[in-house]
């Protein structure tokens, strides 16, 4: 018999059963769980030119050819306009495809075109793989923190993120047995693992290669997909690349890559390389979100690294990224207050810091923000509100001259809150339970 969920179960009313808005009645369940980020008015004040950003995970693209890739854009849509600008292919354009094998090929992946998604960003791959293997309930495994943009995602498909222990060398092995076995004696469907294996966002750690074929094995054995996310790899300050986990275990891992960080990240070019089962429903879900993707956004991408010398451009990054590194973790050493430790990550973007005892880098950031630098606080890496002690620190945007001033105004933050804390003792905090929706801040 069918009868009609009272007012006061349904998660989208408020306490006293009343609706908030006629709208939300109408809403799915699962939009309960999509809130916007707490601090996302506070990074409208933060874009102003006077804030020292280190917050959002923005490529610096002031290296690239302007003038050259705009000329290749113009001969585009002027020779190939009638395909550039129509509709085109769920799969993605068959000579980008191919163009990803090669790109793939650096990190000892043997892929083959036919079983390339080409998605708008690789956060479109990552709701595809999550709509496709995702009931409400199931488990998926995540590093502890982990990606904003995947805890988003996994929230709105109403999985439960069970965060898997870190240390240095990344993933620890023995943490994610032990969380297999908490689930398997709970009765609970751990449905796949998802691991940024290096230059980690945010903590900017490295799996260790050492660790790599052991992770695997671990979910082989339990049956557990892998779904490996790999922005950053060709990123590594001194050149080199690591084994992707796709190259040692085709079968049982879904790999994510996207240009954002190479190339591009306004063109929204991403891509899903899986097993060809796999490939099926991921095109098919595609189809249903975007019907195909951009065509001249891929055609762009496609021609820069058919007539650009795109290794180049990433060795160019990569002592762009390395020099901000450097300023930061400098800026770090000389002004932060005693018991704040941080990770000194060898690639990427981002640095992870761990604030004294009585620290909440949330509570702290509108008064950070007031003097004029900006940050992400670390609950928003987590699915179960944990973080309060820990800050992202992004280091790729700035100028190493600004990155410096903006650590030496957070240090000043930091000893003012630290004197709160000698003062006054701890403030009370609210912890905030669940991810928030991302946005480009958070990246």
């Amino acid at each position: 018999m069918h009868s009609e969920e009272s007012p006061e179960s349904h998660p989208l009313t408020s306490s006293a059963g009343q609706n908030l808005d006629p709208h939300l009645r109408r809403y799915a369940a699962r939009a309960a769980g999509m809130t916007a980020s707490e601090v996302r008015a506070l990074f409208a004040v933060a874009s102003r030119p006077e804030v020292v950003s280190l917050a959002g995970g923005m490529p610096n693209l002031a290296a690239l050819p302007l003038d050259s890739i705009a000329s290749e854009v113009a001969s585009l849509i002027a020779r190939e306009g009638m395909v550039a600008l129509q509709y085109g292919s769920a799969h993605g354009v068959p000579a980008l495809r191919e163009q990803i094998c090669d790109v793939m090929a650096l990190e000892g992946i043997s892929g083959h075109p036919d079983d390339i998604v080409v998605t708008v960003g690789s956060q479109m791959a990552l709701d595809l793989v999550t709509r496709i293997f995702c009931d409400p309930g199931d488990i998926v495994l995540a590093e502890g923190p982990s990606y904003v943009g995947a805890l988003g995602t996994f929230a709105a498909y109403q999985a439960n993120v069970v965060h898997v222990e870190m240390d240095d060398d990344g993933l620890i092995p023995e943490a994610l047995r032990q969380a297999l076995s908490v689930a398997e004696s709970r009765g609970q469907r751990v449905k796949f693992l998802y691991t940024i294996p290096n230059f980690h966002n945010p903590a900017g750690i490295t799996l260790a290669v050492s660790r790599r074929a052991e992770i695997l094995e671990i979910c082989r054995r339990a049956g557990v997909l892998v779904v490996e996310d790999n922005p950053y790899g060709l990123l590594g300050f001194d050149g080199q690349t690591y084994p992707a986990l796709r190259s040692m275990d085709p079968d049982n891992v879904v790999y994510l890559g996207s240009f954002s960080k190479t190339f591009a990240s306004g063109l929204r070019v991403g891509w899903a390389l899986a097993p060809h089962a796999v490939r099926e429903k991921l095109v098919l879900a595609a189809e249903a979100t975007t019907l195909c993707p951009p065509t001249l956004n891929q055609l762009i991408v496609s021609r820069y690294l058919e007539t650009h010398d795109w290794q180049g451009q990433i060795k160019s990054f990569q002592q762009t990224y390395r020099e901000r590194r450097d300023a930061l973790l400098s800026g770090l050493e000389q002004h932060m207050p005693a018991g704040c430790t941080w990770t000194k990550p060898d690639g990427g973007f981002f640095v992870w810091m761990t604030t004294p005892e009585g620290i909440d880098t949330k509570a702290m950031l509108p008064r950070a923000v007031t003097a004029r630098v900006a940050y992400v606080s670390g609950t928003g890496f987590y699915g179960d509100g944990f973080g309060s002690r820990q800050m992202r620190l992004s280091f790729c945007y700035p100028t190493p001259e600004r990155i410096k001033e903006g650590i030496r105004r957070l240090a000043v933050v930091l000893e003012q809150e630290l004197e709160l804390y000698r003062t006054f003792g701890p403030a009370s905090r609210r912890i905030t339970s669940g991810p928030q929706t991302p946005s480009p801040d958070t990246a």
